[in-house]
Order: structure tokens, then C-alpha cells, then sequence
């Protein structure tokens, strides 16, 4: 049994969900997302609220995407209504990051700038040394952000490098003097 699976989403006022066959459709004020759910789980709307039925119960599988799918949509209503935002902060000398149209430029101590293509749906900004990317798809913004952190991961004896915003780095001693 789902623990996650057994409770029901809530579809906030002015945002709608719509399934069509196996294609699920969440509109909100903040845009639109579109996900298709093979039909393991059964998806059921009533009014403002979304709940999910396994098809046979006590098979692995399928209780391990009754979880995964209700997870989907809840994470799917929350980006239509209030959106995600993850931050990066770039510490190290000479270190730079800007936002070029469709682009970011890094300065990241190689011996060329690093250039990166913004998805579609996302929003960078880059002010001094703190990026923050924006977007109404969890699973975007997440992936966007770790790859651009694993340009340039933190260091532990300098902590030079991409850190999430909330994210402690373990420093090391470093050689000692004799």
C-alpha cells in the first residue's frame, strides 16, 4: 500500500485538470503541463479533487508508480500555480556567470567560457554570483540545475565552485606547516 498514492490531490480555484485517455492536463495561472500516465493506476477527477486507484493490487510495480504518479500531479499542480525555483551560488576568484538572451555564459577557470543553452520553460537570472532558475516543471528545473552544479562542483578545501543555496560544504584542513 502507497502511503502517497492513498491521498488525494487537491486542485486549488483557478487552476483545471483534464485527463484524456491516458494524457493528464493541468492549467493554471502560471501556464500549462501535459504528462501521459501508462494505464498501470487509474486517474480519477471529481471536482477539485484527484485521487488514484492501483488497476491490481499487490503487484510491485504498479504500487510503486501509484506513489510515482501521485507525486507527478501533485508536483504538476504546484508548478501551475506557484512555480519552482532553485538557487546556485558560484563562489571563487575571477568565477562569473551572466545571462546572455537564451544563453549562459560561465567564467568557471577553464581556459574558455562555458556556454549553456536555457531550456524552453525555464527563467535564469544572474546577478554578481547567485544564479536562480525558475519554471513550472520540477523535474526541468532540478535537472537544469544539477547540470549546470556539475559544470563546476564545490571543492572542499576552498569551496570554490556551484553550491545550492541551502547546501553546507564540508571543508578539509588542508597541508599543514612544519
Amino acid at each position: 500500500m502507497s502511503r502517497i498514492g492513498k491521498q488525494t490531490v487537491i486542485v486549488p480555484k483557478g487552476t483545471e485538470a483534464s485527463l484524456a485517455g491516458t494524457t493528464l492536463t493541468v492549467k493554471g495561472p502560471k501556464g500549462t503541463l501535459v504528462r501521459n500516465f501508462p494505464g498501470l493506476v487509474t486517474i480519477v477527477i471529481n471536482g477539485s479533487e484527484i485521487t488514484f486507484t492501483p488497476n491490481k493490487l499487490g503487484d510491485r510495480t504498479v504500487n510503486a508508480l501509484w506513489g510515482t504518479y501521485a507525486s507527478h500531479v501533485k508536483n504538476m499542480v504546484i508548478g501551475v500555480t506557484e512555480g519552482y525555483t532553485k538557487k546556485l551560488i558560484l563562489e571563487g576568484v575571477g568565477f562569473k556567470s551572466e545571462v546572455v538572451g537564451k544563453m549562459l555564459n560561465l567564467a568557471l577557470g577553464f581556459s574558455h567560457p562555458v556556454k549553456v543553452t536555457i531550456p524552453e520553460g525555464l527563467t535564469v537570472t544572474a546577478e554578481k554570483n547567485n544564479v536562480s532558475i525558475t519554471g513550472i516543471d520540477k523535474e526541468l528545473v532540478g535537472s537544469f540545475t544539477a547540470s549546470v552544479r556539475a559544470m563546476k562542483k564545490p571543492e572542499p578545501y576552498k569551496g570554490k565552485g556551484f553550491r545550492y543555496n541551502d547546501e553546507v560544504i564540508r571543508r578539509k584542513q588542508g597541508k599543514k606547516a612544519a
